[in-house]
């Protein structure tokens, strides 16, 4: 008997993403592993069981983990999952990690040897295996769909004998792999598209794609990018001239979509409060950032605002989530490519070459540790806070409020917070 390759549904019930689809089960078990899916898994992403069924995989339940040598996910373990799991299982699964040192620590207490997707390097070698492309450019495309939706107009150009129809002007802020997508799937549905980053090597990639490009290109322009390929974070001055010229243009656009991220910190704000009200009514505006913070003053996470200006402001959550049966199929390919570098082909079992530059790039936990360097100095200073006694919960709604006593200035502490870790 191999070992066993557990494929759960996913507990968050905002996430219709499954972490395998029937080619990598197949791929899986010809690999020599049992492949348990848990009923109802692929559902959302129209996986039915039967389709698992076929590709070789056992239909089990969620207590199944607990025989799992390998898990695959797309969301981090919840502290109820990881009590169902075996000390020593390989978790694969976007982490979500920043801001998150509770979820780490439970990981490493938990024992499991956690990989965190998101982490995977853009190298040549592992462009099959990038999570956050494969999920960025459905997200790019979703955005696009969700705008038309709100927008109560037509966009491409239409010239009848009745008068013209005339194209939505679509600005697309941050060219990263979702922002290339917006600009391609705009591009498609007739839209007039022009884009910004702060990146120079995307100018061309831009207009490539039939779009025009705005951009404040001065000296800190041509030095904007990391070795990884992402933007780095500008200076206040570079913020306030490149502020200055999309506002102009902003107000001239039927549709914004905003995708700018940096990994590790909250999204910048590109668009203020009063951009959005020099936008004509009926306009919308899609962040792609809201889970971090947003990149729109005014954006909500999880709902469409309408302003008092008749401007929306969409802040939808999991957006390739939105699009699950599309993502699936990507991000599993994702997980089985990685896993099989992992697989010794000749006892058909897994084998982690820890000083792999992917497993040293991706591995989070290992042997009860934190491994990430950049999170094992924080994870070392960890406390799990202390109990609420059981008494403090609840107010006592008779009592009358006491008058605080006037307490001393406390003297300043020095701060313990480590430096940005992207």
């Amino acid at each position: 008997m191999g070992q066993t390759v557990f494929i759960p549904r996913e507990v968050d019930p905002t996430e219709g993403r499954v972490a395998a689809s029937p080619d990598t089960v197949k791929r899986l078990a010809a690999l020599g592993f049992d492949v348990i899916v848990e009923a109802g898994a692929g559902t959302a992403s129209r996986i039915p069981d039967e389709e698992f069924a076929k590709a070789g995989a056992s239909i089990g339940k969620a207590a199944d983990a607990g025989k799992a040598d390998v898990v695959l996910k797309v969301r981090r373990p919840t502290d109820a999952e990881l009590k169902g799991y075996k000390k020593g299982a390989a978790v694969l699964a976007t982490m979500d990690l920043y801001g998150n040192d509770a979820a780490v620590a439970a990981m490493a207490k938990a024992g499991i040897t956690a990989f965190a997707m998101e982490f995977m390097p853009r190298i040549t070698r592992a462009q099959v295996m990038d999570v956050l492309s494969s999920q960025a450019n459905l997200a790019g495309y979703q955005a696009v769909i969700d705008a038309a939706a709100e927008y109560d107009r037509a966009l491409p150009m239409m010239m009848t004998a009745a008068g013209t129809v005339p194209a939505a002007k679509t600005f697309i802020m941050g060219v990263g792999v979702a922002g290339l997508q917006a600009i391609a799937t705009a591009r498609r549905l007739g839209a007039v598209v022009t884009a910004t980053d702060v990146r120079p090597a995307v100018k061309e990639q831009v207009q490539s794609l039939g779009a025009k490009f705005l951009a404040v290109e001065d000296e800190e322009f041509k030095a904007a990018e990391t070795a990884g390929g992402y933007a780095k974070e500008m200076s206040k001055e570079y913020q306030a001239k490149q502020a200055a010229l999309t506002a102009d243009h902003i107000a001239k656009q039927d549709i914004v979509i905003t995708t700018a991220l940096i990994p590790g910190r909250p999204a910048p704000k590109l668009v203020s409060a009063a951009m959005v009200a020099s936008m004509k009514p009926g306009s919308v505006i899609v962040d792609l950032a809201v889970e971090r913070g947003g990149n729109v003053e005014g954006a909500v996470a999880g709902k469409v605002v309408t302003t008092a200006n008749g401007v929306k402001i969409v802040g939808h959550l999991n957006v390739p989530g939105r699009i699950a049966a599309s993502a699936s199929l990507l991000y599993a390919k994702n997980l089985f490519a990685f896993l099989e570098t992992m697989i010794d082909k000749a006892s058909k079992s897994l084998a982690i070459n820890r000083d792999d530059e992917l497993v040293k790039a991706t591995m989070l936990t290992d042997a009860g540790r934190v491994v990430h360097p950049n999170f094992a100095k924080a994870a070392e200073s960890y406390q799990e806070p202390a109990a609420v006694p059981a008494r403090t919960m609840v107010a006592d709604a008779s009592a009358k409020p006491k008058k605080a006593a006037a307490k001393k200035p406390a003297a300043a502490k020095k701060s313990s917070t480590g430096k940005g870790t992207a």
